[in-house]
């Protein structure tokens, strides 16, 4: 019998454009994470808020308006782990006018790591980010007068 696929942690990003700036720019990069076995996309998701505050779900389209769809790979990246009540409280978050992309990803890089460990029975109970200010605030060197 064999041990069942460990999963690495579960992370989201949601990612805010403002009014008429979703250019694709960051999906070569996304892709590449894909491609390269250190991420895998469950859930993308597009939205947007009207100035009235009503949240609207976007097609996959040609963000840069070069005539392809940049988005199309990941046309039906849908794992059931993201449902309207996330989108609504992702929303929420926006600006009125702005669109945003919601990622819900699996850190595929830590699956050996979460096996191995649960081999020894250990699991992995908690995680977080430090919030990216907070990084680099801390990471500053000290100006001393």
């Amino acid at each position: 019998m064999s041990e069942p696929a460990a999963t690495g942690p579960i992370d989201y990003l949601v990612v805010e454009f403002p009014p008429g700036t979703p250019t694709g720019a960051g999906m070569p990069p996304l892709l590449d994470l894909v491609d390269r076995g250190l991420i895998r996309i469950l859930d993308l998701v597009f939205l947007s808020k009207g100035a009235d505050g009503v949240i609207t779900g976007l097609e996959l389209t040609d963000l840069d308006g070069d005539g392809e769809l940049d988005l199309t790979v990941f046309a039906g990246a849908s794992s059931g782990l993201l449902g309207r009540d996330d989108v609504d409280e992702a929303g929420a978050v926006l600006d009125p006018g702005a669109t945003a992309a919601v990622l819900v990803y699996e850190n595929v890089w830590a699956a050996p790591l979460v096996a191995a460990l649960g081999r020894q029975g250990a699991q992995l109970v908690a995680g977080g980010r430090i919030p990216v200010d907070e990084v680099e605030a801390a990471l500053e060197p000290s100006v001393t007068a």
